[in-house]
């Protein structure tokens, strides 16, 4: 996109509008993840029509009511691939036509505005926890109890006040909303903290 253009920008291929507040158009890209940036505020119409992406996640920064507040007709239309959306803020409005292949929307704890549907999607609550640590085999390590066959990605810090969060895992949910995680890595470190995010 030329960068005189005065209504339209890019970036990596992405469609915006000038200020990149508003997402126009997602490339044909098949089988990638996409976090949609900061500052975006609405997602057009057809946005993500007859693309690929195999997830599309909604950062904390984009927030409900800061940031995206409208999620347009046929917005992820045809996105057969598209499973699971994690939403980090409150519930946009939503068009029509949302979803061809439903997904599964995640929500947050304490958010509002959502029912058991959006967009035709089932609406599940996000809250994954740790359970049952132990030391086997040299490992430290913990059960992760949560949703059925949600995706989670743990992360370690060695410190909580600068914090530099690393992911070291990627648990898929059993069937059972249970994983197990083991850190072969722990006995290199004198502290090691861990948290669950969305893929």
């Amino acid at each position: 996109m030329d960068t005189q253009n005065l209504f339209y920008s890019s970036t990596n291929g992405v469609l915006f509008n000038k200020n990149q507040t508003t997402l126009v158009e997602f490339p044909g890209d098949q089988g990638i993840s996409y976090t949609i940036p900061n500052g975006v505020t609405s997602i057009g119409n057809g946005a993500f029509e007859y693309s690929g992406p195999t997830s599309v996640t909604i950062p904390n920064s984009v927030t409900i009511p800061n940031s995206v507040t409208n999620i347009g007709n046929n917005a992820f239309l045809f996105c057969r691939q598209l499973a699971q959306i994690y939403f980090q803020g409150n519930a946009p409005a939503v068009g029509a036509n949302v979803f061809s292949a439903p997904p599964v929307v995640y929500k947050l704890p304490g958010t509002t505005g959502w029912g058991l549907i959006f967009g035709g999607a089932n609406v599940r609550l996000w809250n994954p926890h740790a359970t049952t640590f132990s030391v086997t085999g040299g490992q430290f390590g913990f059960n992760i109890a949560g949703l059925t066959n949600a995706v989670i990605v743990v992360e370690a810090s060695t410190n909580l006040v600068n914090p530099v969060w690393l992911p070291v895992a990627t648990n898929t949910m059993s069937g059972s909303g249970t994983s197990s995680f083991s850190d072969a890595q722990w006995t290199n470190y004198p502290g090691r903290y861990y948290r669950f995010r969305s893929p």
